[in-house]
């Protein structure tokens, strides 16, 4: 009889694993399926965990098309609504302001440096921060950015003076104000209808979304890094916390090696993106201005002196993060 029972017992463990992998595991974003990289990439990490395991199955929802707003994911990821989310780690400083990290401008100059990151005490920091802000970080999709404009070339920093703009967080705005520029708040999804209406007179944002969103439409500058980018984001697959510790061992292992998977293929067009930026903007007849050596320099001095002081004076944790950061060469 006990050899029956601990037979049933197994059996309905059994039964209970294989349907919890079967769960439908729903993936949210805002941007256009099969065109931007981070839809490209989260494909890339679905084919990936089914090629290891293809009882864990996946429905992506892009564009928005789940109903969810780009910074609303954030709460829904928190109460285990959604599972899984592409998600802009700077979306998430209105529930904790030490995530402005993940976009502190200069302090990541490189792609080369950002992989570089990957596993430090700073990856750690930051995964211990989204730990307890409901959220675990799956991959480590960092995206370079760019200046774009619709009335004037931007260069040195006095040159954004008077302008409207978009930076994606509140201590990247900090430097904009002191240069001179008034800001707006947005998510990336808004930006052309407020290019388009004049709320803004330019914006700072991701190469790729430049492209995929199609904002050499409503602009006429662009100023694409040199040999270094003044904006650089980490733009990762994240997963609800609730939904990882569900997950067994075994289910979490595949989760990280499809991730390895995807940082390399999305590593790759990142290194494209602004190339891809440069010639979608030429092709919209703007000008095209590469920032050069001078240039960043005033940027990064200024950021030092308004960004990174702003930041790191937030909260102990801020400035340990900071200095984490930039304890890597």
């Amino acid at each position: 009889m006990k050899r029956i029972m601990r037979i049933l017992v197994a059996l309905t463990a059994a039964a209970f694993a294989a349907g919890a992998m079967a769960q439908e595991i729903k993936l949210s974003h805002q941007w256009k399926a099969n065109t931007d990289g981070r839809d490209q990439a989260a494909r890339v990490f679905v084919k990936e965990v089914n090629a290891l395991d293809p009882n864990i199955k996946f429905r992506i929802y892009p564009a928005q098309s789940l109903g969810i707003k780009p910074v609303a994911q954030l709460d829904a990821l928190q109460n285990g609504t959604l599972e899984m989310a592409v998600f802009p780690i700077s979306y998430a400083v209105g529930k904790a302001q030490e995530f402005s990290i993940a976009i502190m401008p200069g302090t990541i100059p490189t792609l080369d440096h950002a992989m570089k990151l990957k596993g430090t005490p700073f990856h750690k920091k930051l995964q211990d921060l989204a730990h307890a802000n409901g959220i675990h970080i799956l991959t480590w999709w960092w995206t370079p950015g760019a200046f774009a404009s619709k009335n004037r070339e931007i260069t040195m920093p006095k040159s954004v003076d008077g302008m409207k703009m978009r930076a994606a967080d509140p201590t990247f705005e900090a430097m904009l104000r002191a240069a001179g520029a008034s800001v707006s708040s947005m998510p990336s999804t808004e930006i052309y209808p407020a290019l388009q209406s004049g709320v803004l007179d330019g914006a700072l944002t991701s190469a790729e979304t430049f492209v995929s969103m199609r904002l050499y439409e409503q602009t006429k500058f662009t100023t694409t890094p040199g040999q270094y980018a003044l904006w650089m984001l980490l733009q990762p697959l994240v997963m609800s916390k609730q939904h990882w510790d569900k997950l067994s061992p075994a289910q979490q292992k595949i989760f990280e090696q499809a991730a390895d998977k995807s940082d390399t293929f999305f590593l790759g067009l990142q290194r494209d993106a602004v190339k891809e930026m440069e010639e979608a903007f030429k092709k919209a007849g703007a000008k095209v201005h590469q920032m050069t050596q001078a240039e960043y320099n005033q940027w990064l001095a200024l950021a030092k002196e308004t960004s990174w002081k702003e930041f790191a004076a937030k909260s102990p944790q801020s400035k340990e993060l900071l200095d984490t950061l930039l304890s890597v060469k």
